[in-house]
């Protein structure tokens, strides 16, 4: 029996189901988190053969015991993993000191983890990518700004989603990035590019080749949403457009990405942008080794009558499956802000849009800065009918 050690099965909410799909698939799986087994969830506690809980998660001393006592119990580790972005380092390291490799190891992780790294990557795969500065002194920084033109937009050049990200417009606020950004961070200063945001979600063999292939759509970037706490809208795509398709392949085959869970981003040109391309063209935006956050497994799952929790155990286990995959839809979510005063009430939603929602429900507050408090999960045969979802469900007294 093959040992998989799952590194916080509680959290996300949802990915106690990648753990049932292994169970079910043989594989004896060993879970490590920071929540008291008796608070886990009946579903996660069915879905572990074992758990070990450690005091913090963060605790590199506390989980590497964890690790060494399921090998003294159970023997060598076959896999280990978390499909999280926060944890994608931890992984690595774990996997380097007990020689676990079936992953990523340490020396792979500046490539998939640093934006600067990733951009030599899509290069390879020959997808253009935003001109960039790595922010070094404030002279320097105003020098790359006249050079591309503001906007520009700065980052942490390793961070997880859009946190502590600036959209500079000005000299002024130039300086301002400079008073506020984290002192021992390193950032990366980008040329702003208008696009709006398109992803490849594949799931891969362990040859490199893709056994199942969506992509979503986010309207809005996560940047704004978190820095003007707007509301969150983004969507499953009904069909995976060719040219998503062969760019996502390409930078898999550039990555030399195997037997994993990915979810890269492009930016969809909104008009010509001169050294990028021409409006509708794709450009570089960044990979995630992991699947997309939150529920988006289970939107894909609505969205093409699915299971891509069991796709993904199916791969670790067989290196393939038969799980199949059915009539198409889009799937929309919307995450509603707090505090805003809504046209629509819940009640209105719900009576009216019931046949199509699929979920709804309140966001956890560690993930509501991007994806809003409360958030609705519907399907939809057609944009217009997506569209309109949107347009009613977000409106706002003014």
């Amino acid at each position: 029996m093959k040992n998989f050690i799952f590194i916080s099965p509680n959290f996300p909410a949802n990915y106690w189901q990648f753990c049932r799909e292994l169970k079910k698939n043989g594989l004896n799986v060993l879970g490590i988190g920071d929540q008291p087994y008796d608070e886990l969830s009946d579903n996660l506690k069915n879905s572990l053969n074992e758990y070990y809980k450690v005091s913090s998660l963060e605790n590199n001393d506390e989980v590497y015991r964890a690790v060494a006592f399921f090998i003294f119990k159970h023997g060598r580790i076959d896999w280990l993993e978390s499909n999280n972005e926060y944890w994608l380092e931890r992984d690595a390291k774990l996997r380097t000191d007990f020689n676990i490799t079936s992953g990523f190891q340490v020396t792979d992780i500046p490539r998939i983890k640093y934006k600067s790294k990733m951009k030599e990557f899509y290069k390879k795969a020959g997808i253009p990518v935003a001109r960039y500065h790595m922010v070094d002194t404030i002279e320097n920084c105003l020098e790359f700004a006249r050079t591309v033109g503001y906007p520009v937009v700065a980052k942490p050049d390793n961070g997880v989603g859009a946190s502590h990200t600036f959209k500079i417009a000005n000299d002024e606020e130039m300086n301002r990035f400079f008073s506020f950004k984290w002192p021992d961070t390193q950032y990366i200063m980008e040329e702003f590019i208008n696009g709006e945001v398109n992803s490849y979600d594949a799931i891969i063999d362990s040859n490199g080749e893709p056994m199942f292939e969506t992509g979503n759509v986010s309207p809005v970037s996560i940047m704004d949403i978190v820095n003007n706490e707007d509301n969150s809208i983004f969507y499953i795509l009904k069909h995976l457009p060719e040219d998503t398709r062969r760019a996502g392949r390409a930078t898999l085959k550039s990555f030399g990405v195997r037997s994993r869970f990915v979810h890269f981003e492009f930016f969809r040109l909104l008009k010509d942008q001169e050294g990028l391309g021409k409006k509708g063209d794709l450009v570089a935006l960044e990979v995630n080794m992991r699947p997309s956050g939150g529920v988006t497994p289970d939107m894909i799952d609505f969205a093409h009558s699915t299971d891509v929790y069991k796709i993904w155990a199916d791969m670790i286990a067989f290196d393939r499956s038969t799980m199949p995959v059915g009539g198409s839809a889009y799937c929309a979510f919307a995450g509603r802000r707090d505090g805003k005063d809504f046209v629509m009430s819940h009640d209105d939603i719900v009576n009216k849009y019931g046949a199509q929602i699929k979920m709804s429900e309140r966001v956890p507050d560690v993930l509501s800065g991007a994806m809003g408090n409360q958030m609705y999960v519907a399907t939809f045969s057609s944009h217009k009918e997506l569209d309109d979802f949107y347009k009613e469900i977000l409106k706002c007294y003014e």
